[in-house]
Parts: structure tokens; sequence; C-alpha cells
């Protein structure tokens, strides 16, 4: 059975390709455009991992990240922050949140498969 991915992005250009990308790896993807359909989402069906962009409307993804980590029936849901906001208090505020990795944008295709398989798999 294929691992289960939500992508939660707002800017198409990235949500669509990257879509396809893990898509094209063997991946069941759902998506979600802003913070409220993800959490809707993840309390629908459960995925495996959260590709999570930062800057969204409605709820960013810090309030996402957070609020998959206070629900303890998610406590197993993987979290890779995605963002072009990448500073070192961004990377840190995510990962005190609980984020399992940190991804900036742009980001190369091969970084964010080895880190969904990473996070799913292990290491090689």
């Amino acid at each position: 059975m294929a691992a289960k991915v939500l992508i939660v992005e707002d800017d198409s250009s990235i949500l669509v390709p990257l879509t396809f990308l893990l898509e094209q790896n063997g991946y069941e993807v759902s998506t979600a455009a802003d913070g409220e359909e993800a959490l809707a989402a993840v309390a629908r069906s459960a995925p495996d991992l959260v590709l999570l962009d930062i800057m969204m409307p409605r709820l960013d993804g810090y309030a996402v990240c957070q609020a998959i980590r206070e629900n303890p029936e998610w406590g197993g849901i993987k979290i890779v922050l995605l963002s072009a906001k990448a500073g070192e208090m961004d990377v840190a505020k995510g990962m005190a949140l609980g984020a399992d990795a940190f991804i900036s944008k742009p980001f190369a295709n091969a970084e964010i498969t080895a880190t969904v398989q990473r996070l799913l798999t292990g290491p090689a």
C-alpha cells in the first residue's frame, strides 16, 4: 500500500508539479490549499506525511503543525515544512513546533523525494 502524503500549498505553480513528482514516486497524494483545508483533510484521513507551506491564507503552516502535534491521534504523522521564509528563526520555530524537517524554497526535486523517503522509511 502506498504511503499517503498531503501537500498543503496555496500556489498552484508549486502544488501541481509537486503532486506530479510524488505520484511518480509511488505516493498516494492529496492536496489542500490552506491551513483550514489541511486540518479538515487530516481529520478525514490521516496521511503518513504532510508537506506543509508556512505562508498560507486562513491558517498558516506553523498553526497547522502545532494543531497536528497537539492531537495524540495524529502523533505518527511526519511533517515537512516548506517555505521561502527560511531564516534561522523560522526554521527554529518550525522545529520547536514539532516539524520533522524544513525545506526552503526554491527546492530541488531530489531534496523533496529524499526527505519524504527518509521520513517514511528511515535511512537507506
